[in-house]
């Protein structure tokens, strides 16, 4: 009797390491400094999927903990050390682009799997086999930008102002410039900047007036883009202008006015006003967490964990495995599955880690985002 005990007691505690215990999340994100707003974001969109998933009780459970790079490529990889310290077995990699390309690089020779909320340079995934992107990449940011605006037919003219020094605003201007000629709309300006030289854009905004542009593109983060904004409207210039994903998150930048961004247009894969249930469900609980409307970064952090989730539970994986054992699952999960959620529906992923979902149009007004399609 007294060994039969011993191997029930035994049989029911490896049960209980399998599935009580919470896998291990990590990421890197710019929770304090000039890009804080979008690590704060996916921080905060992540972790309210981790409490809905812990508190459904289910076989997949997870502890985050994200690390603070400061959108800063070399604290980025101290941030993934200190994670791989605390025994990281799944990863969000990083924020933003660059500290990306950077922890990505980790990821891939540590055989940690990565599925990162918003760092959309193509360098990311190039070359790691283990490296996903839940957000739309560069280059199809570009194209599909130029597709729009040449659909809805918004202008033939138009200008591109865009940061030369940053690989987020430089490959979506890239493939704009390309894709552009080939659908009817005509590049009067390209004018370009970079740190040291980003708090005055009289230059840049007296080409695009002066050539005649009818819609100025800005694929960029929101901060410059602001200072752009308030500069066109001193002088007098007053285009249509066109942002991409890194814009979202201008209506919360502390001190700006939001009648700047009075008619701006987007595209982005989230929209807070659709009437889904689960984005219904989720903008309340974010808003009463947090007193505001959440972004796209928040809306793909909070993908991110879902789709692990998924991923987990059909590889029937356990959080006594290693990363390097479980890393090969989600490879073979995120290459075959389809996935919905709040920034999209019937989700997938190619190979090469780059994800496929629709974008949406949309416009400021009133000091909010509504949908243009």
């Amino acid at each position: 009797m007294k060994k039969i005990f011993v191997c029930t007691a035994l049989v029911l505690a490896l049960a209980g390491s399998a599935f009580g215990a919470p896998f291990k999340l990590g990421g890197t994100a710019p929770l304090t400094g000039g890009a804080a707003i979008y690590g704060m974001a996916a921080r905060n969109g992540a972790q309210i999927a981790v409490d809905e998933i812990n508190a459904a009780g289910g076989d997949i459970t997870f502890e985050l903990r994200y690390e603070d790079d400061t959108h800063d490529a070399e604290k980025a990889v101290n941030a993934y050390n200190a994670l791989k310290d605390w025994g990281m077995q799944v990863s969000l990699g990083s924020v933003t682009s660059k500290p990306c390309e950077a922890t990505a690089a980790e990821n891939f020779a540590d055989r940690i799997f990565a599925l990162t909320p918003s760092a959309s340079s193509a360098a990311v995934t190039e070359g790691k086999d283990n490296v996903f992107q839940m957000c739309f990449v560069d280059p199809n940011q570009g194209s599909a930008s130029a597709q729009y605006i040449a659909e809805k037919k918004l202008a033939t003219k138009v200008a591109v102002i865009w940061k030369n020094d940053d690989v987020y605003s430089k490959g979506i201007r890239d493939t704009f410039i390309e894709k552009a000629p080939t659908l009817g709309l005509e590049i009067v300006s390209d004018m370009t900047f970079a740190d040291g030289n980003d708090t005055d854009f009289s230059v840049q905004l007296t080409d695009a007036q002066t050539k005649g542009a009818e819609l100025v593109f800005l694929p960029m983060y929101y901060q410059p883009a602001s200072l752009i904004l308030a500069q066109a409207q001193g002088m007098g210039y007053a285009p249509k202008w066109f942002g991409v994903d890194g814009m979202d998150g201008i209506l919360t930048m502390e001190g700006f006015d939001k009648s700047l961004a009075e008619g701006v247009m987007l595209l982005t894969p989230f929209n807070a006003d659709s009437t889904d249930p689960k984005t219904v469900a989720f903008v309340a609980e974010y808003k009463k967490r947090f007193n505001e409307v959440p972004n796209q970064f928040a809306a793909d952090g909070y993908d991110c964990v879902y789709a692990f989730k998924q991923a987990l539970e059909n590889a029937k994986a356990n959080p006594d495995q290693d990363a390097d054992e479980i890393c090969p699952l989600l490879i073979e999960q995120f290459t075959t599955m389809v996935f919905n959620g709040v920034t999209g529906e019937n989700v997938r992923w190619s190979a090469n880690g780059e994800v496929t979902k629709d974008p949406k149009g949309m416009v400021i007004q009133n000091g909010a985002y509504v949908g243009l399609d």
